[in-house]
């Protein structure tokens, strides 16, 4: 628990479109202050079941004890408890809410999260930047307004646990820094307003919301039709322009990571980061910042610009803490006491009462889950493997590959002249993750098809020059520190053949006229539209070639693309016949 001293805080502003100047409260002597509890959570990425694993499950205490956290039914019973003897409680999140790892949510597009964050109250939540993995009208029309895309109940608008159709968030969706390519303006609405009671009068609380600015070029939320605005400055306009409105009362929340050197839940040892520069440099009239993105558990005072302390917090990932911040403001001024702030980070506990509706909603997407994951989407003639030839070719590296071709090739301003994967990066995590094989009829479903490939990466459509592909086909085999080289193979489409001489030095393998494309050689001068994933794209698998791409176009993620490519089937083994060594002995 923290408090936080200072003099009196400032306001930071935002703007609600068509809201006018808020009227000041009469002065009163004697004015005793206004409670108002915050209560947020952050990085929940759809876990509503409770996982047992240390990395998902537990938390340190300040003793290094290890405490069994998390969980749906566990955070609304916290919840509950927390906001008891509050008439002021607003309940929100920091971010990536969506994008669940869990299968029994990612499956259904992040439509069992929605329910959790209505059935437990959330008010709003900013943009993390997973928010947008998909696209910004997936984010505002379909989980901010239920709209369904594809076929109803087996792509989106799946039937809740209370027996009703998808209808999206009962909450705002807001961040003040995403903008559209070449614009300034917001793509949502960028701070939210909330109105506490002052005894028979209201105070508004301003909400400056904002999102990374790595998210439009981040590995799964890459998004070429969007820009990001800095962050200070972003937040110094909008707590401005709420001050002019009379919103004294201000925090940002705030999509950015920060960490500690600390276990502890509650600690702030050695506080770094970019969301901690931030808070050093972000306008004195914002009150509090809570945070998100590293996944880091902190409950910090750092000073403002004008030397007041003011609360920075964090509360983890995957529901295993709620922050608490309590603020008092002065009813006269409508300004935060800073002097009396305090945060709190929760451990969501298991000791506690487990939620009954909320472990009904669980056991009803689990069990969906398990269902859907059965069901069948296309079919396979042959095993699909991650096994590697002496050329580092894959049947499974090959067809995916393939996959991507095929997905730009349906994209509009795609039109991929070719496609590379990564079968065995040189570094980051490799997108084969399991091997598909060929059992009873062929028939493959949507679990084993979603775990055979893919980490919500979407494929890029990118134009690069001749000479970037002749170098990315040089980057696989990669001199180590200890005089050892290390091959990082790269499977291409169907429509490439390629040769390489293990008898010349490392970087000068591979010839253009060696590089067959349609079967025509490779011109170094020329511009080549590639597919791949935005992971090895932006340069995270170690290949660096393909650095100063342009002209981005995105297509599906990569498992939306497998399971579309597979429904076109059956799918067979393509041949290892795309990379041929021309002196395998060196």
């Amino acid at each position: 628990m923290r408090f936080f001293r200072s003099g009196i805080a400032m306001a930071a502003g935002v703007c609600l479109a068509g809201l006018a100047t808020v009227p000041p409260v009469a002065a009163e002597a004697g004015a005793r202050p206004v409670d108002v509890q915050l209560l947020s959570i952050t990085d929940f990425h759809g876990y509503i079941r409770p996982h047992n694993d240390a990395a998902n499950g537990t938390i340190k205490d300040s003793q290094g004890n290890t405490l069994v956290v998390g969980g749906a039914p566990y955070i609304a019973t916290h919840l509950k408890n927390l906001r008891a003897g509050h008439e002021n409680s607003i309940t929100f999140s920091a971010g990536d809410n969506f994008s669940g790892w869990p299968t029994e949510v990612s499956q259904h597009a992040d439509e069992p999260t929605i329910e959790f964050l209505n059935r437990i109250g959330t008010d709003f939540t900013t943009v993390g930047n997973h928010e947008l993995d998909r696209s910004l009208e997936f984010l505002r029309d379909h989980m901010g307004k239920g709209k369904c895309f594809g076929v109803i109940g087996v792509d989106s608008c799946f039937t809740d646990s209370s027996g009703r159709l998808f209808h999206g968030a009962d909450f705002a969706i807001s961040t003040a820094n995403i903008t559209r390519k070449g614009s300034t303006r917001p793509v949502l609405e960028p701070y939210v307003i909330k109105w506490v009671k002052a005894g028979w009068r209201r105070i508004p609380v301003g909400f400056i919301n904002l999102t990374t600015p790595t998210t439009v070029n981040g590995s799964t939320s890459y998004q070429p039709s969007l820009d990001n605005l800095a962050l200070v400055e972003t937040a110094d306009k909008y707590a401005a322009k709420l001050r002019r409105m009379g919103v004294k009362a201000i925090v940002a929340n705030v999509h950015e990571g920060g960490t500690t050197t600390g276990d502890f839940y509650d600690q702030c040892a050695n506080p770094s980061g970019p969301v901690m520069d931030f808070a050093r440099q972000a306008s004195p009239d914002i009150d509090a910042i809570v945070t998100g993105h590293w996944h880091a558990p902190f409950n910090c005072s750092i000073p403002d610009p004008a030397g007041n302390p003011r609360p920075v917090v964090e509360a983890a990932f995957h529901g295993k803490l709620i922050n608490e911040i309590n603020l008092k403001i002065d009813p006269r001024t409508r300004d935060v006491i800073r002097s009396q702030t305090v945060s709190t980070n929760h451990p969501v506990t298991r000791d506690v009462p487990a939620d009954p509706d909320m472990v009904k909603m669980v056991d009803y997407w689990t069990a969906k889950g398990l269902e859907t994951a059965a069901k069948p989407v296309g079919k396979i003639t042959g095993d699909l493997t991650r096994a590697r030839d002496t050329d580092g070719e894959s049947t499974l590296g090959n067809l995916v590959a393939d996959v991507e071709l095929a997905d730009s090739r349906r994209t509009p301003g795609g039109g991929a002249d070719l496609a590379m994967v990564a079968v065995a990066p040189a570094k980051g995590s490799n997108s084969l993750r399991a091997d598909l094989k060929y059992t009873g009829d062929g028939t493959v479903t949507l679990g084993q098809a979603w775990n055979t490939w893919g980490y919500a990466n979407p494929v890029l459509t990118v134009s690069v020059k001749g000479s970037q592909l002749e170098q990315a086909l040089e980057q696989q085999w990669q001199a180590q520190a200890n005089g050892t080289v290390r091959f990082a193979p790269l499977a291409v489409s169907g429509n490439v053949r390629f040769s390489y001489d293990l008898a010349k030095p490392v970087g000068d393998r591979v010839l253009p006229e060696n590089v067959l494309i349609d079967g025509q050689p490779l011109d170094p001068a020329k511009t080549y539209r590639l597919a791949g994933l935005a992971y090895t794209l932006i340069g995270a698998d170690g290949y660096s070639a393909f650095a100063g791409y342009t002209d981005a176009v995105r297509g599906e993620r990569d498992y939306e693309a497998f399971r579309d490519y597979l429904r076109n089937g059956p799918v067979s083994p393509p041949a290892l016949d795309r990379a041929v060594a021309l002196n395998a002995n060196g």
